[in-house]
């Protein structure tokens, strides 16, 4: 993924100084540089990129003064760099990913960036998963039923599961379980690097787990909805879901309409 990124500062040298920086990182392309807030707004506008790296104090326009001016479409990411520690709580406010100081130090630089790379994940899963929910509504267009309500409580459900297995104690964050698979009185929990056996049977653990994430998708799978990628049709109203990891999970007739209501 590329982050398609602009600097704005009145400061030529304080650009060329960033871009220097920049250049360690090969996903970060710089589209365009700007020299004052009005031609920031219309490069924004017109350029759309996922980050800007955004001076505060410019005369005219200032930082906050633009980003008050793209609220009208969907802003990018934004990075306050300055020179001035008191604008830092403004920044935050103003939903920034980070504030650096100047001169930018490269391991806060770096820190920052891996910031943006996890939000523009989020952003993209996000904007995934309602291609999935447009996908399986017409696998299932009679299925689509009320979403459930997302003022839910999930203090309830599992965070951490502890799994005996091969003589030891594994604590599993639930949100790196992609799958599970139903063995008897046994379940297999595949995480993206391993593979735990827990005993424990299929209804047990589905009430430990949030049903807006998990979902049993056949009598013998539940699956982590994050974790999806890809819906693909089958035969006789069946379908596969292709996860993170490359795995495909069989949906049966059965269970399609569930799958349906909970992708979101």
């Amino acid at each position: 993924m590329t982050i398609r990124t602009i600097l704005v500062d009145d400061e030529k040298l304080a650009i060329q100084g960033l871009m220097l920086r920049l250049e360690k990182f090969p996903d970060v392309e710089v589209i365009d540089t700007c020299s004052n807030g009005r031609e920031a707004i219309r490069k924004i506008k017109t350029e759309k990129p996922d980050l800007v790296f955004l001076d505060i104090q410019m005369p005219g326009f200032d930082g906050f003064s633009v980003v008050k001016g793209v609220m009208e479409i969907e802003p990018p990411l934004i990075v306050f760099v300055t020179a001035y520690q008191e604008h830092a709580v403004r920044a935050f406010e103003a939903n920034a990913v980070n504030y650096l100081m100047k001169p930018v130090d490269e391991d806060k630089l770096a820190d920052t960036l891996e910031r943006v790379r996890v939000r523009l994940s989020e952003k993209h899963a996000a904007e995934e998963a309602e291609k999935l929910k447009n996908v399986l509504a017409e696998v299932a267009p009679d299925a689509m039923e009320a979403m459930p309500d997302e003022g839910e409580s999930t203090a309830r459900y599992e965070k951490l599961i502890n799994i005996k297995d091969k003589g030891q104690i594994f604590r599993v964050d639930v949100d790196s379980i992609e799958r599970i698979e139903a063995a008897g009185d046994y379940m297999v929990i595949y995480t993206a690097d391993n593979s735990l056996i827990l005993r424990e049977t299929m209804k047990d653990l589905e009430r430990r787990l949030d049903p807006r994430v998990f979902q049993r998708v056949h009598r013998s799978w539940i699956v982590n909805l994050n974790q999806v990628r890809q819906v693909k049709p089958h035969t006789n109203g069946e379908c596969f879901l292709i996860l993170e990891s490359g795995a495909d999970v069989k949906v049966s007739r059965s269970y399609r309409d569930v799958v349906a209501r909970f992708v979101h």
